[in-house]
């Protein structure tokens, strides 16, 4: 099953000859875009066509840009952005996907002349400077920020995070497994959670956390902590019941979630020297971005000792990430290959 949507808005980008599909992978939907850019002499690019799919509704990604390329002229290139780790052979390593992911695979099923990997948080930093004001909801700090390292992460299916470093009039990313890192408690419930979580496994990751099976997670440990039953099955139904008030515990979860996540992205603007400002991506936000305005999230972002005025000076912001991700794994192939 796919869900049309219209056309993405032009971008600037580097000048590339051909059209290609450029396809954003999670572990729950997969966007692709047909690019095409501009002549040399005009650096834009446009997303000719975009469809979202299910992943739960086809077998393998080859299936999904199979179809896709059946509403389409035929592309020799295309490139993804996807979670996890990818391997010398184009194999790619992740907890998150439905299917397994190879690049070579999916070259010689379909008959591209070359597939392209990129991390899909990778990717959303490359998208980053094509963001606009119409597209964020600020949380907190300036309007605007100097230009500098920039952050990147997003809940979802997982927990993705990648740095966009300025370099001259180019730039870099730092992909990054974020997400894998231990997930540190501040309060004396976190704690609890956390000690909880613990019983089940014997390393508790940020992911495992801050992530929609994180949200989840949380849920049943604290309902474990406050010695009651769970009655949510699904982090969607943990949202909503925090949401509209109707469950006092998962408004509490939701609150943990919240108050976690401002914890751990301070953490990272500490560790990463972010000066450029804080992107908040991942499909989890948008939808609770009321409760996270409510929310202990920028208390606790600040919440760094003698660090809370450096960080008073980052600007956080709140980005729908979905059609970025397609802008970004394009941007960083049009980049690749004009070197």
């Amino acid at each position: 099953m796919t869900a049309v949507v219209p056309p993405l808005q032009t971008t600037r980008l580097d000048p590339a000859s051909r059209p290609f599909f450029a396809a954003d992978v999670g572990g729950t939907h997969v966007r692709v875009g047909l690019i095409q850019a501009a002549a040399a002499n005009d650096p834009a690019i446009d997303v000719l066509s975009y469809r979202k799919y299910r992943c739960a509704d086809y077998p393998s990604l080859s299936a999904i840009l199979s179809d896709f390329a059946s509403h389409n002229p035929p592309v020799e290139h295309c490139v993804i952005a996807t979670a996890g780790y990818a391997l010398a052979d184009g194999t790619v390593i992740s907890a998150n996907l439905p299917w397994p992911l190879s690049s070579s695979h999916i070259r010689e099923e379909l008959g591209f002349a070359g597939v392209h990997l990129v991390n899909d948080f990778e990717a959303v930093a490359h998208a980053a400077g094509h963001i606009n004001a119409s597209q964020v909801l600020q949380l907190t700090g300036p309007a605007e920020a100097e230009r500098g390292p920039t952050l990147v992460i997003g809940p979802g299916t997982g927990l993705g995070a990648a740095v966009w470093i300025p370099v001259g009039n180019r730039s870099v990313v730092l992909a990054t497994e974020a997400g894998q890192a231990s997930l540190a408690a501040t309060t004396e419930l976190e704690m609890a959670v956390l000690q909880q979580m613990l019983h089940e496994r014997p390393h508790v990751s940020i992911e495992q956390a801050l992530s929609g099976p994180g949200l989840l997670n949380l849920y049943n440990a604290l309902c474990a902590v406050r010695g009651v039953a769970p009655v949510h099955t699904t982090p969607d139904a943990v949202s909503a019941a925090a949401c509209d008030g109707s469950d006092p515990l998962a408004v509490e979860t939701l609150q943990l979630f919240c108050g976690i996540l401002g914890s751990t992205i301070g953490d990272m603007a500490l560790l990463y020297g972010v000066q450029g400002g804080i992107y908040l991506a991942g499909g989890i936000l948008p939808k609770i971005s009321q409760f996270l305005l409510n929310s202990t999230f920028v208390e606790r972002f600040l919440n760094k000792g003698p660090m809370r005025k450096a960080l008073q000076s980052i600007p956080v912001k709140l980005v729908e990430h979905g059609q970025l991700g397609v802008i970004g794994a394009a941007s960083w192939y049009l980049e690749k290959s004009a070197t």
